[in-house]
């Protein structure tokens, strides 16, 4: 059994991604149970206060606004509406609650003043808050660390090499940067990546040499498989099998022993014995609910007929960390800055975003002349 290191090789993570199942999942199972409740999985709901519109040409991302997808905007929600979910999250089996904002970095002013708001109000509900709002700047992760922020999100997506083949607006190293400003906070980190985007295993083992590099290890990691959106960039990717989860899902639990590895998105695509089998894999945590922002979720009911069949319990809330106190506004150390900081805009094009964005360009003129010779 591996103790925790911080310089995993790409070879030496191929080596155990490759290993025959059988033998993986063993290790893997072994290596979960060493540091964690193999019959405890936490049940996190995602909430998605404010939708699309973003300006970001993320390949797989239905919330970019240059892609045609039928996606619902909504302007930020308030925050009596954010604590009714929130609400009904927690009688419903959640310990966390997760916000997501389609932006590209939070931007000091009333809007970040809201969330931060939003963020008191379901602390004092003594249920964990994450929050996923795009870069942040070191003051703006201490605003929310007083707040009573428990985890900050901010996925790697892929490799570094790969990253540059789904995003062209935003560089890997900001990403980086913002788990380093999160890392100055007492607030936990959760970051992870997407498979079936249409790159090669050295990629996803690329990935998990990043995430393991930071020291500490994220506290969360999210392995996502890619749900195809019509209208996308990626809208043609076939999706991934479930013996490719398993064997990433496997492959983290043994690189990242003490972190908690999240199924997140791609599970309306598995079976309830594929589930289990990622479970036993070293999978301790989902997202519940009929939505992860945008795309399809399984119906927390059916998660927990899932959980009573496997005698698997969800985790309480502040396990693995003391829950933050609430610093109210009135008496925060840090203040709004009105920073405007220089995130980097990387000089590269993807092909396939700019054809899918240029072509959802000229349906939706098509389609507003088809509208006005109808009326």
């Amino acid at each position: 059994m591996n103790e925790i290191k911080n310089d995993w090789s790409k070879e030496e993570i191929l080596e155990i991604y490759n290993k025959p199942l059988m033998e993986l999942l063993y290790e893997a199972a072994t290596e979960h149970r060493r540091y964690h409740d193999p019959n405890t999985v936490q049940v996190s709901t995602l909430v998605s206060i404010k939708t699309g519109g973003c300006p970001e040409d993320c390949g797989y991302c239905p919330q970019a606004a240059r892609y045609h997808t039928d996606i619902e905007g909504n302007e930020l929600m308030s925050v009596q509406q954010v604590k009714a979910q929130a609400l009904r999250a927690k009688s419903s089996g959640s310990s966390r609650v997760c916000m997501g904002a389609a932006w590209r970095n939070v931007k000091d002013g009333p809007e970040f003043d809201q969330v931060l708001e939003m963020v008191r109000t379901i602390n004092k509900l003594d249920m964990e808050v994450c929050c996923t709002l795009g870069m942040v700047t070191e003051n703006q992760a201490k605003r929310l660390a007083e707040a009573g922020l428990y985890a900050y999100n901010h996925n790697l997506d892929s490799s570094e090499e790969y990253y540059k083949e789904v995003i062209s607006t935003r560089g890997y190293e900001d990403r980086l940067q913002t788990i380093d400003n999160v890392r100055k906070t007492n607030v936990t980190v959760c970051s992870g990546g997407i498979i079936g985007m249409g790159e090669r295993v050295e990629d996803r083992a690329g990935m998990l040499v990043a995430l393991s590099s930071l020291s500490p290890h994220p506290e969360s990691v999210p392995i996502n498989a890619l749900v195809a959106v019509e209208g996308t960039p990626l809208e043609g990717q076939e999706p991934v099998s479930i013996w490719e989860m398993v064997r990433m899902v496997a492959t983290t639990r043994i690189v990242m022993p003490f972190t908690q590895v999240r199924l997140s998105a791609g599970r309306t695509q598995m079976t309830k014995e594929g589930q289990a089998m990622c479970f036993f894999a070293g999978a301790n945590s989902i997202f519940a609910g009929d939505k992860l922002l945008t795309t399809p979720n399984p119906d927390v009911n059916e998660d927990m007929e899932l959980f009573k069949s496997l005698g698997l319990k969800p985790q309480k809330p502040f396990i693995k960390k003391t829950q933050p106190k609430t610093v109210e506004a009135e008496d925060s150390e840090y203040q709004d800055l009105g920073e405007k900081p220089r995130w980097s805009r990387p000089n590269h094009h993807i092909e396939r975003n700019k054809e899918t964005a240029v072509k959802n360009l000229i349906d939706g003129e098509m389609a507003k002349k088809s509208n006005a010779r109808g009326q």
